[in-house]
């Protein structure tokens, strides 16, 4: 949503803009009042970008139901973008596909050989980790 937002703004006004945004993201508990504040300090400017974030507000605030550790890997894109790309490319070389189950096979195939590049860890995982240990321990194995 940040990145999206950024593109209505010039960049004269793109770092005020940011930090006011990033209030919005990194609120635990009053994110609609901060959301509420930015639309006074920039509805005039730039009326698009809150209309956007209260458009995708029912999608945005389930991310605030999560504690601060699991927010910080979530929120985190480059992984989730780096896979898109490579399903994308795998999928654009071979265009046409006889059946569904063999463009399966060709995104499952294209996952498996770009995870053996995949080197670094994820960023703040371990206190992720713990937090998804209690939040989901029903659902977590306990030998990881």
């Amino acid at each position: 949503m940040v990145r999206n937002s950024l593109k209505f703004v010039s960049w004269k006004d793109r770092k005020a803009v940011a930090a006011d945004l990033k209030k919005i993201y990194q609120s635990v508990t009053v994110a609609e009042s901060e959301l509420e504040s930015f639309e006074n300090n920039w509805d005039g400017k730039y009326p698009t970008i809150a209309k956007s974030w209260r458009k995708n507000w029912p999608n945005l605030i389930t991310l605030f139901d999560y504690p601060d550790e699991i927010r910080r890997v979530i929120y985190t894109t480059n992984a989730i973008e780096s896979l898109n790309s490579v399903i994308r490319k795998a999928i654009n070389n071979r265009k046409i596909f006889p059946h569904d189950q063999s463009a399966l096979k060709a995104v499952y195939l294209a996952i498996n050989a770009a995870a053996k590049r995949w080197t670094l860890p994820i960023r703040n995982w371990k206190p992720a980790l713990n937090r998804f240990m209690i939040e989901f321990e029903n659902r977590m194995p306990t030998n990881m």
